[in-house]
């Protein structure tokens, strides 16, 4: 299908361009968003008279994109979560937590706007993308744990992870050091038999 851009959407054309997209691509998403219309010779017409319109009405647009994203840019939000020994979450974070962790902070963000190639299914600190307008991306840094303290411990640059099992490794080694030296269940003294 034949349509006629009304603004830039990545990997078809920019505002103004005549270009042919598959149908369901049109009918699903492009049309009923008003990012395109028809390629007809009546739409071409009111496209062309009303372009200036359009083209300003992009650059608002963006504007305001890039004023609500020069605060958000960078910030940071804790999501606590379940998750196993190994850091693996129970379950996964998706574009609507993170659109709903930054809503909660105040922010104005859909979820349709994050950008996540795959879930997060991890413990850790993920840089995420945010797609404020077709010309305007921003990065925000979730910080994922199972408490506020370990969230902490992550933001300070540890890898609460790999301290945990060091922490587990030198309580196994002092408990065999402890034994070794006759610590654990040696008994001294003189006992009286019964």
């Amino acid at each position: 299908m034949k349509v006629i851009l009304l603004e830039r959407v990545e990997g078809t054309g920019v505002l103004g361009d005549v270009v042919t997209v598959k149908d369901g691509f049109a009918r699903n998403f492009l049309l009923p968003r008003h990012k395109a219309l028809r390629a007809t010779k009546a739409n071409l017409d009111a496209f062309d008279a009303q372009r200036a319109e359009i083209e300003a009405r992009n650059v608002k647009n963006r504007e305001a994109a890039a004023k609500n994203g020069e605060s958000l840019d960078g910030t940071q939000y804790v999501l606590i979560r379940q998750a196993g020994e190994s850091g693996q979450l129970y379950g996964s974070v998706a574009g609507r937590d993170v659109a709903d962790a930054i809503k909660a902070e105040g922010g104005k963000v859909d979820r349709s706007m994050v950008v996540l190639d795959k879930p997060i299914k991890t413990l850790g600190v993920h840089e995420v993308k945010v797609k404020l307008h077709a010309e305007v991306t921003i990065t925000v840094t979730l910080n994922i744990a199972r408490s506020q303290d370990e969230a902490e411990r992550q933001a300070r640059g540890e890898n609460v992870i790999a301290s945990q099992f060091e922490e587990e490794r030198l309580a196994e080694a002092e408990a065999a050091q402890d034994l070794l030296e006759g610590g654990a269940g040696s008994q001294e003294g003189d006992y009286a038999e019964a």
